[in-house]
């Protein structure tokens, strides 16, 4: 089994509900990055999602752009955080998922961008502008090196495709819960809790809300209709205020969350 669906399987079983932070790798240096790995996984992270600097990030909001810039104005690459990656990755214990695009992954080659995740320890691949029709030109490399892909259904995808994408995989099903980029948001649309519901109806793997979601309250009440978060934005803007104390609060706002009947 993957690492992703040992680690998720074993705390759907006794309850728990998933939590996924999201981090802009280079993003204060890589040199903080196993740092903030461990510190993830200490204040209770089911996974981790490791953000790729990029120039044209197509589903990122501003505060996640902004952090690619950042991290590439210190001169971060692709192959700089899988180096990295691999010296860290004894501290972590916890599923690791890369979230970049298919453009740096083509410009550093499909076969030695696998084989070197498969050094770093990478569990998932996050690629957004990877549709499945297209997914043949990496995905059985992947799958090949133990890397789950990890595919995205949005409210706007039609329900037959969200039947077929569901049945993908052994990882987990990115759910997103807004119609448009990353980013913190006051509310969501009225029509999110039937939308999860029936994602979840339609999937064979744990699905996981994402995008937008930045408080406690949102945490929770997504929750109750699937099997846990990703936060992105939030995260990335909290530890670059370094309000540390309010990551592991909104990472612990996940826990008693009343489970999906």
């Amino acid at each position: 089994m993957n690492r992703i669906e040992q680690q998720f399987s074993k705390r759907l079983s006794n309850g728990e509900k998933l939590f996924i932070p999201y981090i802009m790798a280079g993003d204060g240096g890589l040199d903080v990055l196993g740092e903030r790995l461990a510190l993830l996984e200490e204040f209770g992270a089911s996974a981790i999602e490791i953000g790729i600097p990029f120039s044209d990030p197509v589903a990122d909001g501003p505060t996640i752009q902004k952090a690619g810039i950042r991290a590439l104005q210190v001169g971060t690459t692709l192959r700089d955080v899988l180096d990295e990656l691999k010296e860290v990755r004894p501290m972590i214990s916890i599923p690791l998922i890369m979230m970049t695009y298919m453009n740096p992954i083509m410009a550093y080659g499909i076969e030695k961008f696998v084989s070197k995740c498969k050094l770093a320890g990478i569990d998932g691949c996050i690629i957004p502008d990877l549709p499945i029709e297209e997914e043949g030109m990496i995905v059985d490399q992947l799958e090949g090196a133990g890397i789950e892909l990890i595919r995205l259904v949005t409210m706007t995808t039609p329900k037959d495709r969200i039947q077929k994408i569901a049945q993908k995989g052994r990882g987990f099903l990115y759910t997103v819960t807004v119609k448009g980029i990353t980013g913190v948001r006051n509310e969501f649309n009225g029509d999110l809790s039937a939308f999860l519901k029936g994602v979840k109806e339609s999937s064979s793997i744990p699905v996981l809300a994402g995008f937008g979601v930045s408080t406690p309250e949102q945490v929770k009440k997504l929750s109750r209709d699937c099997d846990g978060v990703v936060v992105g934005s939030k995260i990335v803007e909290l530890f670059k205020e370094e309000k540390v104390s309010e990551i592991k609060h909104l990472i612990h706002s996940i826990k008693g969350t009343e489970i999906m009947k």
